[in-house]
């Protein structure tokens, strides 16, 4: 510039705005929360009338602990999901809850007492509850605060809990339901049970982890027979539970397995085997069982086939049957029969069977009709032999710390002692656990409340199925949508093939099965449960004023009995109801009980982790059919689990975990949520610091995009728009795109698909409009004067702005609100009251697009042909340039309908249909176009930079025409 030529700077129309390149997140996110606070966004979002009701109804959390990222994960996902449906026109619900009975919490108590040396069992009962609920209860509030500092919106200051008294009622009502109906019954069968824990344990508590057992091959003598052959062999099992050897009933073999009998000819000096001695064994394992007793193949024979015929005569002993000290415990035949359940993949070809400790055994003997002979009770509720057993009387299999007891040991030497071991060693499989306590679970024979599932409800709801079982399967397949759809097949094949429902629990924080039993009958009896309308009524009115809590206070029975029945006639049931039961209810008590809760007590949709199959989908589905007929929701939605960066699960002991708590802090809780939208849900999820900053560069990107909009649409009033048939086709083109997005945002937002729908939008902002539009744009926004061109692309950025924000604001919930207030900022305004706007379908030109496609493949090739140029300093930038394009006389004519140098940024360039030069710079990709380098002439404009020949030639000194215009 020289002395005389004026600084043309000030004369430019360069974006305006206070929006920070740096987010500065952790900071203002909490200000944004405090202000909608202030507002009552949920609330006043209830106040639009005439819409469609959303509801998304929430599985509830255990009120226990500190947030991790997998519940950030699920309760973000339900916030984009709340929170999209609301800005596309319905009156989208959310109420938050949180299950606050169970075992967890009952351990943080049980561990308070045992820190200060203090027995809970002589704790009153109602005092230890009231410690559970005041526990709960903080607990509550922490998480509370948790979950909004993420973002979420939601009913927060008066959310759900299956503790308040009033749902405490319905619980218990709900619970009478099948008490009345004749689905509950008393049984005995083999439960997972956690001796830490002392109590039943649902699917859903389970988890399962490798651990390392004891195995042991055992001997059982062949008696009554007749035929000396046999008499004389041993049947040979395998077994990892040791500690089921006392409570052993019966052997079972398979009717289509090869056997054979086998004879020692030969041993090692160590070997519990003896020469002469005969097993029988499956053909397919007998290799493998001699050779864990030591034994090579020279050291027996197979002396002939056993046949169906030669099963059907045996009779077994068990190893301890006669033993001195055994006081005839073991002294009865066992049972030997075929099962269908027996294969010759492991093992011998025989399982021992103890109904008492297997479902399997359990069912086999329960169809024959001979539970009673073969049921048995050696092991108490904290995994120990009664105390009585000969033996092993107090032995534990398990300590109280979960790790291995001493019962096994003694057993397998006492089997030893006697003869009965042929081999012994070790084997690490995968075994369940109590998710509590992370203590090994054993399955133990016990007297529990069930609900029956293929027992006719007989309710008057038949619609879907006479059963709980039909109702849920039909409800499976006809009356839910489900997100992805393998989330069904889980479901149904769970349900398919499940047991009764087991109800009760052996513990005290919990609603209580508000029944009674008739002292001197028995489970079978039809009047063995009190089903008595008026006792019932009287319970539900004592839980709604005084909480469950009404159960446990002195004098209970009394008080619910007297005048009805003879309170001295009935015996009443302490068990608590699963917890999974509490949560399966919600449905009822929320969504059917609230005023805020649904039109029709059934909710849109459920949203949680793939785990919830087998826990809350599970439970809600059985408790709905049983209580309604049919599935208490019309959507599922399920997500994967979060793992580390490398794929592994996290855990506190490797040190790989990550918490909201630490990425709030460090990048703030919109980057949570990106990472969240741009994830695939439906698989598992990785996390970590190198994903963290992939999402924090993507953040940065966007945010760049929507501070070049609101840098130039600063000032932009209403009067500033132009009538979309009146712009420029760079501008049609874009609102055509906006047709398209709004597509694609609309049906990816009604699906779930976030991460379709942030990836959509940040490929438009990032390429379209940053890399493409903006680019070009700038040249008309910063230089031009009021031209209808510059007005033209304000307008657009105003729509886009409208659009970019409304369609952003589920996912960056925080900064969208910024942006909006950047525009809007007075008082009560927020971008979260906003509904997405219509996009007009005239906008739509596909063959403006088709054109345009055309056009930008030409430019890429300009581009390409210029970066060449820069790359070898030939240019600084492209306004430096005045290229020469090759192409057919067809492209030509298109190129020649658009100012194709302001949307190549070049100061001139030439369009030509005749034969390239070969030096010419061409892109594989791309064909029939080819581009020649070369200087733009004239001088370089002072205030637009382009080099122009009029530059100089204006009023205004130094300048081209285009900005002398408008600088006049």
């Amino acid at each position: 510039m020289s002395e005389q030529t004026p600084d043309y700077k000030d004369t430019l129309n360069l974006p305006k705005t206070d929006f920070p390149m740096r987010a500065g997140l952790p900071k203002r996110e909490p200000e944004w929360l405090a202000r909608w606070e202030e507002i009552g966004i949920y609330d006043r979002l209830r106040e639009k009338t005439g819409r469609e009701s959303f509801t998304l109804h929430d599985g509830p959390p255990y009120a226990n602990g500190n947030l991790h990222i997998g519940h950030a994960l699920n309760k973000i996902l339900k916030d984009m999901v709340v929170r999209s449906q609301q800005m596309m026109g319905k009156d989208a619900r959310y109420i938050p809850g949180w299950d606050c009975h169970g075992l967890p919490i009952e351990w943080k108590i049980e561990e308070k007492y045992r820190k200060k040396g203090r027995d809970k069992d002589a704790v009153p009962v109602v005092e230890f509850r009231q410690e559970c609920r005041e526990f709960a209860a903080g607990w509550v509030d922490i998480q509370r605060d948790e979950f909004k500092r993420l973002g979420i919106t939601g009913k927060w200051e008066n959310p759900y809990l299956t503790m308040d008294f009033h749902a405490e009622r319905v619980i218990a009502a709900e619970f009478q339901k099948f008490l009345m109906n004749g689905t509950l019954y008393q049984g005995s069968k083999p439960v997972m049970w956690s001796p830490v824990e002392k109590t039943a344990l649902a699917e859903a508590e389970v988890e399962y982890h490798d651990k390392e057992s004891f195995t042991v091959w055992v001997k059982f003598q062949v008696v009554g027979t007749g035929d000396a052959t046999l008499d004389s062999a041993k049947v040979v099992i395998w077994t990892t539970t040791p500690w089921t050897m006392p409570s052993n009933k019966a052997v079972v073999y398979g009717a289509g397995i090869s056997y054979g009998l086998y004879e020692v000819i030969g041993r090692p000096e160590e070997c519990w085997a003896r020469i002469g001695e005969r097993f029988i064994l499956s053909d397919a394992l007998a290799e493998d069982v001699l050779g864990r007793a030591r034994l090579e193949p020279s050291m027996y024979r197979r002396l002939c086939d056993i046949t169906s015929e030669d099963l059907a005569k045996i009779q077994l002993l068990h190893p301890l049957h006669g033993v001195e000290g055994g006081a005839g415990e073991w002294d009865d035949i066992r049972d030997f029969r075929a099962a269908d359940f027996v294969t010759d993949s492991e093992g011998t070809g025989f399982v021992h069977c103890a109904p008492s400790h297997g479902m399997e055994e359990f069912e086999l003997y329960r169809d024959l009709g001979m539970l009673e002979q073969v049921i048995t009770y050696n092991v108490m509720e904290d995994g120990r032999f009664r105390a009585d057993l000969p033996f092993f009387g107090g032995k534990a299999i398990l300590k109280p710390n979960g790790k291995e007891g001493n019962a096994n040991g003694a057993i397998i030497e006492k089997l030893a002692e006697v003869g009965g071991l042929l081999a012994r060693g070790k084997i690490k499989h995968s075994y369940p656990h109590s998710w509590r306590s992370k203590a090994p679970v054993i399955y133990r024979n016990t007297p529990q409340w069930f609900a029956a599932v293929d027992k006719p409800v007989n309710d008057g709801q038949d619609t879907y199925g006479k059963t709980i079982r039909e109702r849920a399967l039909t409800s499976i397949d006809e009356l839910v949508t489900w997100t992805p759809p393998t989330g069904r097949n889980r479901l149904y094949s769970m349900i398919e093939a499940r047991p009764d429902w087991v109800l009760s629990r052996q513990r005290a924080w919990g609603v209580p099965l508000t029944c009674f039993t008739k002292n001197g009958s028995l489970p079978t009896d039809d009047d063995y449960l009190l089903r008595n309308e008026e006792v019932n009524a009287r319970v539900l009115e004592a839980f709604e004023a005084e909480g469950a809590d009404a159960w446990y206070k002195e004098g209970a029975k009394e008080r619910f009995l007297s005048g009805i029945v003879a309170p001295e006639d009935f015996t009443q049931v302490f068990d608590i109801l699963d917890v999974w039961f509490d949560s399966g209810s919600t449905h009822a008590f929320v969504l059917r009980d609230r005023a805020d809760g649904s039109d029709d007590g059934l909710a849109d949709l459920y949203l949680e982790g793939t785990d919830q199959h087998r826990g809350w989908f599970h439970s809600s589905m059985l408790q709905s059919c049983g209580t309604q007929g049919r599935a208490p929701y019309r959507g599922v939605l399920t997500h994967g689990f979060t793992l580390d960066e490398k794929g592994m699960k996290m855990s506190k002991s490797i040190g790989n975990t990550v918490s909201p708590e630490d990425v709030t802090r460090q990048y703030g809780a919109d980057i949570l949520r990106l990472w969240v939208a741009q994830s695939d849900y439906t698989s598992d999820l990785r996390i970590g610091p190198e994903i963290l900053k992939g999402v924090a560069d993507s953040y940065r990107r966007l945010r760049n995009t929507m501070r070049f909009m609101l840098g130039s649409l600063a000032d932009f009033t209403p009067s500033d728009q132009v009538a979309p048939e009146a712009m420029p086709e760079l501008e049609q083109w874009v609102l055509h795109r906006l047709t398209q997005l709004d597509a694609t945002v609309r049906e990816g937002y009604s699906a779930y698909d976030f991460q379709g729908v942030f990836q959509a939008l940040f490929q438009f902002a990032t390429v379209d409009l940053s890399s493409f539009y903006f680019d070009i744009r700038k040249d008309v926004l910063y230089c031009d004067g009021d031209t209808a061109e510059r007005r033209a692309a304000r307008t657009v950025l105003d729509i886009l702005y409208h659009r970019l924000t409304t369609w952003l604001a589920p996912v960056l919930t925080f900064t969208m609100e910024e942006v909006w207030l950047e525009r809007h900022p007075e008082e009560g305004s927020s971008v979260h009251l906003q509904d997405m706007p219509q996009t007009p379908s005239r906008w739509s030109n596909p063959d403006l697009a088709e054109k345009w496609s055309s056009i930008r493949k030409v430019r890429r090739v300009v581009t390409g042909a210029l970066e060449v140029q820069r790359r070898e300093k030939n240019i600084g930038s492209s306004l430096e340039a005045a290229p020469v394009v090759y192409v057919s006389a067809e492209v030509a004519e298109l190129l020649k309908s658009v100012s194709f140098a302001d949307l190549c940024i070049t100061s001139g360039i030439e369009i030509l249909t005749q034969a390239a030069p070969e030096a010419a710079f061409v892109l594989e990709d791309t064909d029939g176009v080819a581009v020649s380098f070369a200087k733009a002439s004239g001088e370089k404009c002072q205030r637009c930079w382009k080099i122009l020949p009029d530059v100089g030639q204006h009023s205004h000194a130094g300048v081209c025409g285009r900005c002398d215009a408008a600088l006049r």
